[in-house]
């Protein structure tokens, strides 16, 4: 099972943090110091796998990750998941990632991150793996992407009925009528 997902800068500034487990939260800022630490002493040409840190489980758990460019990507299971599943699922979160933003970087993790908690969502939850199949997560998240548009198109038609009632070729004594403005739904 997987206990945590943790992604960070080189720095170890936290940019994503996921416990299946809980810690309260001034704990969970010391797994995440503990754990970048741990991580980030390592070379570059060393394993991909670590005992985990003693705040996080010692020794029954395992801190799987991987090192993109300016993010460290760490999952923190247990015994029972195999660690080369866990670098593939990491490697289909990244690539995920990479579709949905063309380039994953730094500030997509920090301006999106309801929609990075969302993708992560379609591959974990509850510290299972759902889905590793990158076209069934795509799929899954264009469908959202719908449902968002669909939604912003119906909050915004009162006042665009409003719009038009106001400016039909109409009798001046209808024209006359106060109508009342409607607030004005942000669309992003």
């Amino acid at each position: 099972m997987i206990k945590a997902i943790l992604v960070f800068n080189n720095h170890g500034k936290p940019r994503l943090s996921k416990f299946y487990q809980y810690f309260d939260e001034s704990l969970q800022q010391q797994i995440i110091k503990e754990t970048f630490q741990l991580v980030s002493k390592r070379d570059d040409n060393v394993c991909n796998f670590l005992e985990g840190g003693s705040l996080i489980g010692g020794s029954d758990y395992k801190l799987i990750y991987r090192h993109y460019a300016t993010l460290y990507f760490v999952f923190c299971v247990d015994s029972s998941e195999s660690e080369l599943g866990i670098l593939d699922l990491i490697q289909v979160f990244v690539e995920t990632l990479d579709k949905c933003f063309e380039n994953v970087c730094e500030l997509d993790l920090i301006f999106h991150a309801d929609a990075v908690h969302h993708i992560l969502s379609e591959l974990v939850m509850g510290g299972m793996v759902l889905q590793t199949n990158m076209n069934d997560i795509m799929a899954r998240i264009e469908e959202q992407n719908k449902i968002v548009k669909q939604e912003a198109g119906i909050s915004a038609a009162p006042a665009r009925a409003v719009s038009a009632v106001k400016s039909m070729n109409i009798p001046q004594q209808i024209k006359d009528i106060k109508l009342p403005d409607l607030p004005q739904a942000d669309l992003v």
